[in-house]
C-alpha cells in the first residue's frame, strides 16, 4: 500500500487532501498541532505535534513515505497576516517548519515533497491595478511581496529548490491563490474573505448592513477546495516541478463576492466599507502555465463553491447561536 504523509493534516487544505488520498487508497499519517476542528480526521494515525521541533519531524517520517505533503505553517486571513502583529511568528514559524521538514526528507529519500507556496510572494508593485494584476509565475522577481508571510513564502521556495538543485531532492512547489470552502476558518479571526462574508450574510437579518475593509473595489479571485485538490494532486503526479499557479481567473471586487452571496442566501444587505487590513489591489491567478505543463483547467465557477461553502457556515452559525 502506498504512504502518504500529510503535515497540516488537522488544517483546512490539509484535512480535505488527506480525505482525497484515503480515496485513492493510501495509508495516509496526519500530524499537526491540533485535531481537525469541524470533522473526524481520516487518517490511518495522526500524530498531534509541533513541526518545528526537530525530534517530533523524526518520529512522524519514515523511509516508506511515497510522499510528503507539507501544508503546515503560520497563517491566516487579512486581518491575522496584513496587521503587523504576527510577522515575527509568521517567519519564525514557518521557516522552521521548512527547515526541518525539507533537510529530514533530503536525508531520508523520500521520493517526492510538495510543497504549498502563496500567491502572497508575487510582486506588490504588479498588483496596484485592481483590473490588471500580473501574477505570471515569472513576474516574482524582482521580489516585493506585500506581507513577511509572502516572503517567507518565497525563502521557502527558494530552499525547497536548493535541495532540488543540490541533492536531487523531487519536489512539487505549487502558489495557492485564496483557497476557500466548507471546514475552514471561518469565525476565529483567522478565516479569509469569503468564509467572513459568508458568516456575516448569515448572521445579518435581511435588510441589515454587513462591514467590508477598505472600499469594496479590491479584486481577488477564489478557488473552491475540491478543485485545489484536484490541481494538486496532478501537479504531485507530473514531473514538473513548479512552481505553478494553483487558482482560478475568475477575478471578482470583493463587494461583488460579497453580492453573490447575498444571491445565495436571498438577502438584501447594506456594505459599510470600514477602514481595515486590505493586502494588495488586486490578485487573479494566472493559470496559462500550469495548463500547458498539466493539461487541466478549473472546472466548476466560483457560484457553486460559494453556495457549498454559505451552506456549511451557515449550518456553524446556527450551531453556535443555539449552543449559546
Amino acid at each position: 500500500m502506498k504512504k502518504a504523509l500529510v503535515c497540516g493534516a488537522g488544517g483546512f487544505i490539509g484535512s480535505h487532501m488527506v480525505k482525497r488520498l484515503k480515496k485513492e487508497g493510501y495509508w495516509v499519517r496526519g500530524v499537526d498541532l491540533k485535531y481537525t476542528e469541524f470533522a473526524p480526521t481520516e487518517a490511518d494515525d495522526f500524530v498531534i505535534g509541533d513541526l518545528r521541533e526537530q525530534r517530533v519531524c523524526r518520529s512522524v517520517v519514515d523511509e516508506s513515505f511515497e510522499v510528503i505533503y507539507q501544508f503546515a505553517a503560520d497563517m491566516g486571513g487579512a486581518g491575522f497576516v496584513f496587521t503587523g502583529e504576527n510577522d515575527a511568528d509568521i517567519l519564525h514559524n514557518s521557516a522552521l517548519i521548512n527547515l526541518n521538514m525539507v533537510e529530514l526528507a533530503n536525508r531520508l529519500k523520500i521520493k517526492k515533497i510538495f510543497y504549498s507556496s502563496s500567491a502572497c510572494i508575487y510582486p506588490e508593485h504588479n498588483q496596484l491595478d485592481p483590473d490588471n494584476p500580473n501574477c505570471r509565475e515569472d513576474s516574482a522577481y524582482p521580489a516585493n511581496p506585500d506581507s513577511e508571510y509572502g516572503w517567507e513564502k518565497l525563502f521557502s521556495e527558494r530552499l525547497y529548490l536548493a535541495f532540488h538543485k543540490n541533492h536531487g531532492l523531487a519536489v512539487r512547489i505549487a502558489r495557492y491563490h485564496n483557497i476557500f470552502g466548507p471546514e475552514g476558518s471561518w469565525n476565529n479571526g483567522r478565516e479569509k474573505a469569503p468564509a467572513a462574508l459568508c458568516r456575516k450574510v448569515a448572521e445579518t437579518p435581511d435588510g441589515g448592513q454587513i462591514e467590508i475593509w477598505g472600499d469594496g473595489k479590491q479584486t481577488r479571485s477564489f478557488l473552491y477546495i475540491d478543485e485545489c485538490i484536484e490541481a494538486t494532486r496532478r501537479l504531485v503526479d507530473s514531473d514538473c516541478l513548479g512552481p505553478l499557479n494553483i487558482g482560478s481567473e475568475e477575478m471578482v471586487t470583493l463587494d461583488q463576492l460579497a453580492t453573490m452571496i447575498m444571491q445565495i442566501a436571498g438577502k438584501t444587505l447594506a456594505i459599510k466599507h470600514i477602514p481595515g487590513p486590505t493586502g494588495v489591489r488586486g490578485r487573479n491567478s494566472d493559470n496559462a502555465l500550469y495548463f500547458e505543463k498539466i493539461g487541466w483547467k478549473v472546472s466548476k465557477p466560483l457560484l457553486d463553491g460559494l453556495t457549498q461553502t454559505y451552506l456549511w457556515i451557515k449550518e456553524q452559525a446556527e450551531r453556535v447561536g443555539t449552543a449559546a
